[in-house]
């Protein structure tokens, strides 16, 4: 589990980064009419693509391991965007505040999840660095 838990871990969040963030800008995901909800100060048409890409580059990011800050720099943001429609919308989210949530509050609050894979996945970047420094030092080749 332990070699292949974060590999699979990274694939995961990136494919499903790619996946629900690909949707979007092709009209077909069903997250779309709580985005525009949610971001009412944009219009429709262009928060949802944009979103749509960033989710996409999102993805590309965690699947490339070199670019695992960049993946996580790029998905503060967009989480804490995430969690607006908490705030913003509380009727299309809860169905009794605090605890009852709604499938789209159920679909936000599973974020947490994600974050949490995000950082395990980034606290093995350091990890990761040292090794190949250290295999580099001594002749070794990387394998990961």
């Amino acid at each position: 589990m332990d070699v292949v838990g974060i590999p699979f871990l990274r694939v995961g969040v990136g494919v499903v980064f790619i996946w629900f963030g690909a949707l979007k800008p092709l009209g077909l995901s069903p997250a779309e009419d709580l985005l525009a909800a949610t971001v009412y100060w944009w219009t429709p048409e262009l928060v949802v693509p944009a979103i749509g890409y960033w989710e996409v580059l999102i993805g590309i990011a965690f699947l490339i391991p070199s670019m695992t800050r960049v993946a996580i720099f790029l998905l503060a943001p967009q989480m804490a965007g995430t969690f607006l429609p908490l705030v913003l919308l509380p009727e299309v989210v809860w169905t009794s505040f605090p605890l009852g949530l709604t499938l789209e509050g159920q679909y936000i609050i599973k974020n947490l999840v994600v974050i949490g894979a995000a950082l395990v996945i980034g606290s093995r970047v350091e990890a990761l660095r040292v090794t190949r420094l250290d295999q580099a030092r001594t002749g070794q080749v990387a394998t990961q």
